[in-house]
């Protein structure tokens, strides 16, 4: 399979493209609307797509699954900046989006940053990875019977690649997912690890933050797909049911042998010291440590996250805003949480 795959609506457009690029000699055009499947895996996807509707970017995405794997970076190249284009781009987990008409030596440069940030990867931060998002969609599924003994083993697999690897490379593996509920559990507990870490906790307090991170969201898993899944904000009556999920989770795991920290957790993440949160609208005292701790990376984890109608915030961005939820978040552990922000801001995420 050729180094570089660029996917094109415009064959003629994008030969001159990539000549102009200098990679004919390794690249391998593919036809959105003519060729049949590919085989192999190239070391980088552009796509070259004009009209970014609908059926261009079911094709796309399709073209993805079997193309990309998690190794792949994905460049998306944008020929508009409307509304629909930037909801199905980043729907499609791009790597990163560079406007079409830069000038060649910027996109030269992009896409050489994109080949070398994969390169610098371990290999075992890509297998864990991999590993721990088939455990969420084993494991968080509706009528799944969750067990203490269970989710220790995807704590597990979270904590050792942080350990191993770093809060950044963990962040950069994650963020390749397409599933968003997944992949923020994922990118949750891990910044938890790594938080615990911080902090100076015992491994057993390590581990104990982790997997009530790890299971924080698990009441999504009732929330119906077209909201959970809806490619922009939510209306209010939307956003009432999305909130369930915080009571919803609870229940799942009340009876089934989870320490009641944990389980406060799962049902608190949304509070806030002033009153303003859900489902209880708890104040100050009443609001656990462990919660605070998963709080701030619960908001901290959604701001450096794409959404469909946003770039993710780089960490310095995300912190910030933090900072200024003054009298919401518990301050004294927003500041503790400096160094994990400094270890993850050293990358800049790409952006429009």
């Amino acid at each position: 399979m050729a180094e570089l795959l660029v996917i094109s609506d415009d064959l003629s457009r994008t030969g001159h493209l990539v000549r102009a690029l200098g990679e004919s000699r390794s690249s391998c055009i593919y036809d959105l609307y003519g060729n049949g499947p590919t085989s192999g895996q190239p070391d980088l996807i552009v796509s070259d797509v004009k009209v970014l509707n609908t059926e261009a970017f079911r094709r796309l995405r399709h073209v993805l699954e079997q193309m990309r794997g998690t190794a792949v970076p994905y460049l998306c190249l944008l020929h508009d900046n409307g509304v629909r284009t930037l909801t199905h781009a980043n729907l499609l987990g791009a790597s990163a989006l560079l406007s079409a008409s830069s000038a060649t030596g910027y996109l030269i440069s992009t896409m050489a940053d994109l080949r070398a940030r994969m390169a610098s990867v371990p290999a075992s931060a890509l297998k864990q990875a991999d590993t721990a998002l088939q455990f969420l969609c084993e494991v968080f599924r509706p009528g799944h019977l969750i067990t203490p003994g269970l989710v220790d083993v995807g704590t597990t697999i979270v904590a050792e690649a942080v350990r191993e690897n770093g809060i950044q490379t963990w962040i950069q593996v994650v963020q390749r997912f397409d599933d968003a509920t997944h992949q923020h559990s994922l990118l949750v507990a891990g910044l938890a690890s790594a938080f615990a870490a911080a902090l100076g906790l015992s491994p057993v307090d390590r581990h104990h933050l982790a997997r009530a991170s790890l299971l924080h969201d698990i009441g999504k898993v009732h929330v119906p797909a077209h909201i959970l899944n809806k490619p922009g904000k939510l209306t209010a009556d939307e956003m009432a049911v999305m909130r369930t999920h915080a009571e919803l989770g609870h229940a799942m795991l009340v009876g089934h042998d989870f320490d009641e920290g944990l389980l406060a957790v799962v049902r608190s993440h949304h509070e806030m010291l002033d009153g303003s949160g859900y489902p209880n609208k708890l104040m100050g005292s009443e609001i656990p440590d462990l919660v605070r701790l998963v709080t701030i990376c619960d908001v901290y984890g959604a701001l450096i996250e794409r959404r469909p109608y946003r770039a993710p915030m780089t960490s310095q961005e995300a912190y910030d805003i933090l900072c200024k939820m003054k009298g919401r978040v518990d301050l004294d552990l927003v500041e503790a949480f400096r160094p994990v922000e400094i270890a993850f801001g050293s990358r800049v995420p790409p952006t429009l």
